[in-house]
């Protein structure tokens, strides 16, 4: 006697924002299935809190129509997928056109968030390979990968492998990449005027 083993049905992501799990957790929807976000240690917190205060800082100072939710997620354009970025910067005033912001605190179009920031953990080539491809494909004007333990492959951040922060700004439909380590200023075309070395976002100040 034979028995057959039903196969776990995929989640959609209308799926993963109706029936997300109040458990205290975060996660992300990878291909149709739920993934637990690894609980971020203290740097990698403290870079964040940083980040999103200082372009906080820029919005306000420069009158600019943009937020910074504490979370939200983005659908991608690869099926059954959606992730939750460490800091996502929005446009308010694209937000009205997008279907998921007002029912789940969710994006589905490029032109929702001007710029995507992942700040790099074990997981490192979730950040440079599908995330990159489907920020790209969504037209998400500008993604930065913050690796501040130099965890990513030198193919990505070169050698001798220090921390680094890739800029990638969309030109023509695709990323353009700009690394910056050390003293170097950061180079930022949604906040031009922003002042900050990769070393000041590394040490959080």
């Amino acid at each position: 006697m034979t028995t057959t083993q039903a196969i776990p049905k995929l989640l959609s992501f209308n799926d993963y924002i109706s029936d997300y799990p109040d458990d205290g957790k975060q996660y992300e929807l990878i291909e149709g299935k739920l993934v637990e976000m690894m609980r971020p240690i203290g740097k990698h917190e403290e870079i964040g809190g940083f980040i999103a205060f200082e372009l906080g800082l820029e919005i306000r100072r420069l009158q600019l129509p943009y937020l910074i939710p504490n979370t939200a997620a983005i659908k991608a354009n690869r099926p059954n997928t959606g992730y939750v970025p460490d800091i996502i910067v929005l446009d308010r005033e694209n937000l009205v056109n997008d279907p998921y912001w007002e029912k789940a605190s969710s994006i589905s179009l490029g032109e929702s968030a001007k710029l995507v920031i992942e700040i790099v953990s074990s997981n490192w080539r979730d950040d440079y390979l599908k995330k990159f491809d489907d920020y790209e494909a969504l037209g998400i004007a500008e993604y930065w990968i913050i690796d501040y333990l130099a965890r990513g492959s030198a193919r990505y951040i070169g050698m001798p492998k220090e921390p680094t922060i890739s800029i990638y700004q969309l030109v023509d439909g695709e990323y353009q990449a700009n690394l910056f380590k050390g003293e170097q200023q950061i180079i930022c075309s949604i906040f031009p005027e922003l002042v900050l070395t990769a070393n000041q976002i590394f040490q959080a100040g």
